[in-house]
C-alpha cells in the first residue's frame, strides 16, 4: 500500500469518528438549536410567571439557560418544519382552547343550577380511537382532560379510551371532532 492511499485510508476513518461523534450522547449542540430553545423557553417564563422583577427575571433566564443547553438538541426545526407546526397545530390549538372554554360555562351551568343533583348524571363512555400513533392517543387523552366535564380515565396502547363525563352531554360528543382534528395535526388523515 502506498503513502497515498493510507492518507485517503485515514482520511476515511477520521471522518467516520467525526460522524459517529456527532451521534453519540455527548454529540455538539448547535448554536442555533440553543438560542431558540432558550427564547422560546424564556417567553414561555414570562408569560406564565407574570412577574418582571429584576429578581424573577434573572432565575428565568438561569433556569432557561440550563434546561436549554439541556435539552436543545432535542428540538430539530426546520422551515418546512415549523411550517407544518403552524398550519396543523395553531388551528387546532385555538380550537381546543374555544371548547375548553364551552366547556367551563357548560360545567358552570351545571354547578349552579338549582336543580345541579338531576342534571349531573355521571357515566364512563367508552370507545376505540381510529388514532394510530401513541404521541397521537396521548394527545387526544390530554386534550379530554383538560376540557372540563370530562376525565381521561384509561386508554390502551390500541387505542381503547375509558372517559368519565360529568354528565351526557359532556361525553356525547367523544371520539367526534376532537379525534379528527388531532388526526390533522399528526397527519393522520386522509382528508
Amino acid at each position: 500500500m502506498d503513502k497515498q492511499e493510507e492518507k485517503g485510508l485515514g482520511h476515511e476513518h477520521n471522518t467516520s469518528k467525526v460522524e459517529n461523534s456527532d451521534q453519540g450522547p455527548g454529540r455538539r449542540k448547535s448554536f442555533g438549536l440553543y438560542v431558540v430553545t432558550f427564547f422560546i423557553m424564556f417567553g414561555v417564563w414570562v408569560v406564565l410567571s407574570g412577574k418582571f422583577d429584576p429578581f424573577h427575571l434573572s432565575l428565568g433566564v438561569i433556569s432557561c439557560a440550563i434546561v436549554a443547553y439541556l435539552s436543545a438538541d432535542l428540538l430539530r426545526p426546520t422551515v418546512r418544519g415549523l411550517l407544518i407546526l403552524l398550519v396543523r397545530w395553531v388551528p387546532y390549538l385555538l380550537w381546543l382552547m374555544k371548547e375548553i372554554f364551552k366547556a367551563n360555562l357548560h360545567v358552570t351551568y351545571l354547578v349552579f343550577h338549582p336543580r345541579m343533583m338531576d342534571l349531573i348524571d355521571p357515566k364512563i363512555v367508552k370507545f376505540r380511537s381510529k388514532l394510530e400513533g401513541d404521541l397521537a392517543l396521548v394527545t387526544f387523552a390530554d386534550s379530554i382532560t383538560l376540557t372540563p366535564g370530562t376525565i381521561t380515565v384509561n386508554v390502551s396502547p390500541d387505542g381503547d379510551f375509558k372517559v368519565h363525563a360529568i354528565d351526557k352531554a359532556s361525553g356525547e360528543p367523544l371520539p367526534g371532532e376532537m379525534e379528527a382534528r388531532i388526526a390533522k395535526a399528526f397527519g393522520e388523515s386522509d382528508g
